[in-house]
């Protein structure tokens, strides 16, 4: 079983990457929010790994953080869960949101997930909010922020996505303006299109 890999990126695209180990190329499946964080083609990376044998099949799935691996072995133990549809949940919201939401049982968020229904995103939060490693105990403190900041940047989220772009983006881009000058909501949204843009 691969468990960890260090190598070269030797091909990078959304949802899969080659990573040459000495002259052998090993095809990983990654979500968004790993691919996100990668360099430029010949970068050394180092993925953690997991191996996913079925039938005739063998998977890799490749992680740059340990909390994106174990969530992803967590989602893929949940009933009707398997593989791609807990890489299409990491990609569709950051790990650390994803503690969050399954901490508190936020359905509407993980509902709001591309390919995740209502009966899926409860299911998730009903086998998962208890089986948490009590490594991600510090994701589920509480907020330190006020509540308007958190209504604002909801309302940045749900304008940008109703305009069609990517949710993961979207966070990235409002976080981005709300850490750099928060202002205005319209002032914000402008600075978010400008990230966005980049």
């Amino acid at each position: 079983m691969i468990a960890l890999l260090r190598g070269r990126l030797a091909e990078k695209h959304p949802n899969r990457v080659v990573v040459d180990v000495h002259g052998v190329g090993y095809d990983l499946q990654v979500p968004l929010s790993t691919f996100y964080g990668l360099g430029e083609a010949g970068a050394t990376v180092n993925f953690r790994v997991h191996t996913h044998v079925r039938q005739d099949t063998l998977s890799l799935f490749g992680f740059s953080t340990e909390l994106e691996l174990q969530l992803f072995e967590q989602l893929i133990g949940v009933s009707g869960i398997g593989p791609r549809l807990a890489l299409a949940v990491l990609s569709g919201i950051e790990p650390k949101d994803l503690v969050q939401a399954i901490g508190k049982g936020d359905v509407g968020r993980l509902n709001g997930i591309p390919g995740v229904g209502k009966k899926t995103a409860e299911r998730i939060t009903l086998e998962l909010k208890d089986r948490l490693p009590k490594v991600f105990a510090d994701e589920l403190e509480p907020d330190t922020g006020g509540s308007q900041a958190t209504d604002m940047r909801g309302d940045l989220l749900s304008a940008l996505v109703n305009l069609g772009y990517h949710r993961n983006l979207a966070e990235r881009a409002v976080d981005e303006a709300i850490a750099s000058q928060p202002g205005p909501f319209e002032q914000t949204l402008r600075l978010a299109f400008k990230v966005l843009a980049r």
